[in-house]
């Protein structure tokens, strides 16, 4: 069941990303299995073999045993050593396609765990990620990956394996000696036992050993991020006795699991050692009463001492899912946020934008926005600027259809955008804030992330909408260029030109910029906003103005202060007035 993590109507506190309830889990793993249940097939056949030939060898050395007992002379020495050797051949070559095989379905199964978790993750309301966290995401994607890396490679296959191949042991000591097989069920119930105690336990400490390197992560990355912050106001005493909370707290989790771990690997080895002295003891009385061969005893006591290695395989790498169990919870618990229900596909019948009493608020009680009514008509530039948190962010995604409001309503053309789909919100308007990110590949590769089908002369154009044309040029490979980690680094001012031709490329009606430009030198960013009025021509532009020059060029300013809308009109008109904008433009110009 889907848990309402996210209505972009509720109010907006902070919430992770869930972790994955069983259910969803065993699902997930279910749907891994059935798109490589070939893959499986091969594994488990090929595996077979292997097995079946590793238990040749105690067959024939029952036999030899057996004959001698008897005192018969002719055991062929050379055709049993023959034997030996073939069958030895054979289990190495079976075992190492099995383990080959079973390290390729590994990495297949991984590269279908990342490629779903960025696909769902990239399909999450913004709202949601920014909600959730850097450090919750950060720690999913990179600790959380490392860990299922080596359970998809080694521990899914070698846990095949083990299960296989313990199978066929069990199986071939049942038919050559029916009665050793009670030493299983002698030794069974303690390792039972053992595994209920350390398994009852063992899964929730490893997700609260998990959440605790998560919040260390989270605590280390806040900290860096912020690290000027941190200096400028002397909290870095602070912030080190948070991190070594948190320290504190993951190593006691490390220190638990560990104990666990203590328990139960000793109570492996005693029903190893209780098994086959039991086979010994019981198959030695039967031996003596006439009742079981002496070869069938060497056999069956060989099969038991083979069986200790996949038993041993199997507790050991269980133990390892339980790790990757965790983390796999907490990958596949994106699959669990459901989203608000789009009610609506209903087509806006027009371009106006119409904020109609909004209030909105991120944390219960306590709203950013109060009764904020604005009308964008197509084509306008607007203009929003005031104090620093007055609430023209918040304004901004609203109007973007990022968040709901919780009283009012956001229309475009009449349309309510809370009751659109996201990618039919997208289809007309777009925002584009401070933050732009270039991706690992060619410019051309970023640039069409925007349009697919874009063309090279497509994509010069949208440069050079941008000024940005001038240094692609100038790479030696052009658009060809590798950006990104390992490739030619981009300045911010860069990256926000890449962003801004993505705009330009994705040719949305309505546009929401917030401080798009705000990582560029003033020069720089006036230079970009005026190469930008031809492509922003005929298109509805709402720009958080963190330089009221971008306020100047608007057709209508709104002043926000307090969450509400404080003032309203053009740029000589509110000068004129001498209200909150004129104060803000003296301020800026140095006039006061």
């Amino acid at each position: 069941m889907k848990r309402p993590l996210y209505d972009p109507a509720a109010p907006q506190e902070v919430v992770r990303l869930p972790v994955a309830q069983g259910t969803t889990v065993r699902a997930y793993i279910k749907s891994l299995f059935r798109r490589h249940r070939r893959q499986f097939l091969w594994l488990t056949v090929v595996n077979a073999v292997a097995a079946l030939s590793g238990m040749v060898g105690p067959w024939l050395l029952g036999n030899v045993v057996q004959k001698l007992s008897e005192g018969r002379t002719d055991v062929q020495l050379p055709s049993v050593v023959i034997g030996f050797v073939i069958a030895l051949a054979v289990q190495t070559v079976f075992t190492r396609i099995t383990r080959l095989r079973g390290a390729v379905l590994g990495e297949e199964m991984l590269a279908d765990l990342r490629e779903d978790f960025l696909v769902r993750a990239v399909g999450l309301p913004p709202g949601v990620l920014e909600r959730a966290g850097t450090g919750d995401l950060l720690s999913r994607i990179t600790t959380d990956i490392d860990r299922l890396s080596h359970a998809m490679r080694d521990a899914v296959p070698q846990l095949t394996i083990a299960i296989i191949w313990a199978s066929l042991l069990i199986g071939a000591l049942i038919v050559t000696a029916p009665a050793l097989a009670v030493a299983i069920v002698i030794a069974a119930p303690i390792l039972i036992i053992g595994g209920r105690w350390y398994f009852r336990r063992a899964p929730s400490a490893y997700r609260s050993e998990a959440a605790g390197y998560a919040a260390v992560a989270s605590a280390l990355a806040e900290t860096v991020d912020a690290g000027r912050t941190v200096e400028s106001h002397r909290l870095g005493h602070r912030r080190i006795q948070s991190g070594d909370t948190r320290i504190g707290q993951w190593v006691a989790w490390e220190r638990y699991t560990l104990y666990l771990r203590m328990i139960l690997f000793p109570i492996i080895n005693m029903t190893h050692t209780i098994a086959l002295a039991a086979v010994l003891v019981i198959g030695g009385g039967f031996a003596i009463q006439g009742w079981l061969t002496v070869g069938a005893l060497t056999t069956g006591a060989l099969y038991i001492q083979q069986l200790v290695e996949p038993v041993n395989m199997m507790i050991r790498w269980y133990d390892e899912l339980q790790v990757a169990q965790v983390s796999l919870a907490r990958l596949v618990g994106v699959r669990e946020v459901e989203t608000a229900v789009t009610t609506s596909e209903d087509e806006p019948n027009g371009r106006t934008v119409l904020a109609d009493d909004v209030r909105f608020g991120y944390l219960e009680g306590r709203d950013v926005l109060h009764g904020v009514t604005l009308t964008v008509e197509p084509g306008a530039r607007v203009a929003l600027v005031g104090p620093s948190g007055a609430g023209k962010s918040t304004l901004g995604r609203l109007l973007a259809g990022i968040y709901s409001p919780r009283v009012g309503d956001i229309t475009l053309g009449g349309a309510a955008l809370d009751r659109m789909s996201a990618e039919q919100v997208r289809s007309h308007v777009a925002l584009v804030n401070q933050e732009h990110h270039v991706f690992v590949g060619s410019v051309r590769d970023n640039l069409r992330l925007a349009r697919q089908g874009a063309s090279d002369a497509d994509l010069w154009a949208a440069l050079r909408s941008v000024d940005a044309d001038g240094w692609v040029a100038g790479f030696d490979d052009g658009l060809d260029t590798e950006v990104g980690s390992g490739g030619v680094s981009l300045t911010p001012a860069q990256a926000q030109q890449v962003a801004l031709a993505r705009l330009v490329l994705a040719d949305p009606h309505t546009l929401v910029l917030d401080e798009a430009t705000s990582l560029m030198d003033p020069r720089a960013a006036r230079h970009l906003e005026r190469s930008l009025a031809t492509v922003l021509e005929g298109r509805t532009v709402v720009a958080i103005a963190h330089r009221l020059h971008t306020a100047h060029d608007a057709d209508v300013i709104a002043v926000v202060e307090d969450g509400k809308i404080v003032e309203l009109g053009a740029h000589d008109e509110l000068v004129d007035a001498q209200g909150p904008y004129a104060a803000l433009w003296h301020s800026w110009h140095g006039d006061r």
